[in-house]
């Protein structure tokens, strides 16, 4: 079931909403953790014993892991757990890429097993795998199950993250305060990440589908193909992440932000702090700090950060293309953090410069289908191959799409939120918004209604991973 669907906006959501807040508060984590089985059991319910499973594990784990936390037995407990966990991962995920692979090098003819991959394995993975160890590194274990099955199936955040790390929400699970302007302000966030995916994000994608079809590829046409992707990834995530934190508002939860205007960064590694920054941080203090992070001499730090970002990327997919994209950012995260920073610095305009080429070349290595695709691609945009600068396809594009390609841009910056902070400290202006908000929401609201009946099937982008 998807947010940005018929079924999932007049249908699931009021009812679940309707059961939640009628119930009692010793009740409503169980509603959250039925409904949260019947939305993830709707494509797939027999993956809902997988994670039913899994949980299980999780629970029986933690008990042991926290009784056994000051001894050398806890810290097996706890590896086991995060092994198990893996493991499921690893085979539903990635067995195919590893025979695939296996027969390139060897020559064999060993048959894909062709394993559907269980939809939000990524997220919920790493969400258990970060119960297990909070455990170990001091937190309580969760001795009611059914509130630990509600955070680790939570549907505003279960297919497409944000990860939820449980030190993050533990008291929340027991202990969270419902109001009328928190669940207003989870509404508001709802709504316009919805807008952000189905008025832009869908929009640009099919932009990027027009690409791929065509047969007069220039190199104004790669380019615009390449600025759309960026842009549609970014929307299509990040409107994904504003829903998935105002549901949880609506839930009385207080999901951590995702993102932080990631285009405007003046680096790599700022950019990486502003972009799915759930996903930076658990890489980062559940990988990159165990493994001794700064701490450690020049040589191991350089083999750390090559590890986290070959792992950063092999999770975003199994393919080739995910890992060299992974790596790509290891290279360039190395090579500022060991000279290029210091110069990046001394100009905020070729330091923006760099980083848009940078992480649009990215994503072009991120979405190509396969590492040929990828470098023919990259060679597209500087004309590799005596394509023509540009085709008519790619003037009619530029015209079609020129207008929401702007908005995207300009959306992708913090200047309509800056203008309307400002206009909402104008004396009388205030009450004006506060006035038409509820009128535009409804609109836009109506207006995506009217998108979702006429429109195709669009998925978020994360749902693959």
């Amino acid at each position: 079931m998807l947010f940005s669907s018929i079924p999932f906006l007049y249908y699931f959501l009021p009812a679940v909403l309707i059961l939640y807040f009628a119930a009692p508060k010793k009740l409503k984590n169980t509603v959250i953790l039925l409904s949260s089985l019947f939305f993830y059991g709707w494509g797939e319910p027999k993956y809902v014993f997988l994670m039913a499973f899994s949980i299980l594990a999780a629970y029986v784990f933690g008990i042991f892991v926290e009784k056994y936390r000051d001894r050398t037995v806890g810290k097996i407990l706890c590896g086991v757990s995060v092994a198990v966990s893996l493991s499921f991962l690893l085979y539903f995920k990635y067995t195919d890429f590893f025979i695939d692979n296996f027969n390139r090098v060897f020559g064999t003819d060993t048959a894909l097993l062709k394993i559907a991959l269980p939809v939000g394995i990524s997220f919920y993975t790493f969400q258990i795998i970060s119960y297990t160890v909070d455990v170990y590194r001091g937190e309580p274990s969760q001795k009611n199950i059914i509130s630990l099955a509600a955070y680790v199936t939570m549907f505003p955040q279960l297919i497409a993250g944000p990860i939820v790390r449980y030190s993050d929400i533990a008291r929340q699970l027991s202990d969270r305060q419902h109001s009328f302007t928190k669940a207003g302000e989870g509404i508001r966030r709802f709504i316009l990440g919805l807008g952000k995916k189905i008025i832009i994000a869908n929009q640009l994608g099919e932009l990027c589908d027009v690409f791929r079809a065509s047969g007069e590829k220039s190199v104004l046409f790669y380019w615009l193909y390449a600025v759309a992707f960026a842009l549609h990834v970014y929307f299509d995530f990040s409107g994904y992440s504003d829903m998935a934190i105002g549901l949880g508002k609506i839930f009385a939860f207080d999901f951590l932000e995702n993102f932080n205007y990631p285009y405007i960064s003046a680096s790599v590694s700022e950019f990486w702090r502003r972009w799915h920054m759930s996903l930076g941080s658990w890489f980062r203090d559940y990988v990159y700090i165990p493994m001794g992070g700064n701490r450690v001499k020049p040589s191991r730090q350089l083999l750390n950060i090559l590890v986290v970002w070959m792992l950063t990327g092999f999770w975003h997919g199994a393919a080739w293309n995910f890992i060299i994209w992974g790596l790509y950012f290891a290279v360039f995260l190395t090579v500022e953090k060991f000279w290029l920073g210091k110069y990046i610095k001394k100009s905020k305009v070729i330091s923006h410069v760099y980083v848009l080429l940078t992480v649009l070349i990215s994503f072009v290595i991120f979405n190509a289908p396969d590492m040929k695709t990828a470098f023919s691609d990259i060679g597209g945009l500087f004309g590799a191959g005596g394509i023509p600068l540009a085709s008519p396809e790619a003037l009619y594009c530029l015209a079609d799409y020129g207008v929401l390609l702007i908005i995207g841009i300009i959306g992708a910056t913090p200047l309509v939120k800056k203008l309307f902070v400002r206009l909402w400290d104008v004396k009388g202006v205030k009450t004006v918004l506060a006035v038409c908000e509820p009128v535009f929401l409804l609109g836009l609201l109506t207006v995506m209604t009217a998108f979702l009946v006429d429109g195709s099937f669009n998925p978020f982008l994360y749902f693959r991973f």
